[in-house]
């Protein structure tokens, strides 16, 4: 059971399936259109994140939907649909955070050895991003 709790709109929280063998560890399953809603278009972890003071996101997207976990250590993450502000610890390796579009994000404070995992429903375009707070405060009125 997770604890998350999200009050921001756009979001919500993605449980995968954990196989735990004491002996030979995890199995986390993820399935695209089942426990990820849509279909992954693409995939990336972030690592080495060892500025522990780094600030990284800082935009939200367009169209672009994702969901966002935390496969090693842990890190903050910071939510804003441009009237409420959240902040989520991500610790748990199997729950993750629906990023949907419109949505602002960053992660910041990253434990040693931190790993980020991110399924997207779409290819990078850059056009999809929304990179300056005041632009999308203004998209969201």
């Amino acid at each position: 059971m997770n604890s998350i709790e999200l009050k921001v709109n756009h979001s919500g929280i993605v449980t995968l399936a954990k196989i735990q063998d004491d002996r030979d560890g995890n199995l986390i399953i993820a399935n695209a259109l089942k426990e990820i809603p849509f279909e992954i278009k693409r995939v990336y972890y972030i690592n080495q994140l060892e500025n522990s003071v780094s600030i990284r996101g800082k935009h939200a997207h367009k169209k672009c939907e994702q969901v966002i976990f935390c496969i090693s250590g842990s890190f903050l993450l910071g939510l804003d649909d441009g009237k409420v502000q959240q902040k989520v610890l991500m610790n748990k390796d199997n729950i993750g955070i629906y990023l949907g579009p419109m949505l602002w994000h960053t992660m910041e404070d990253f434990s040693a050895g931190c790993v980020l995992l991110v399924f997207a429903s779409d290819y990078y375009d850059e056009s999809d991003y929304i990179r300056n707070y005041e632009d999308f405060i203004r998209l969201t009125k």
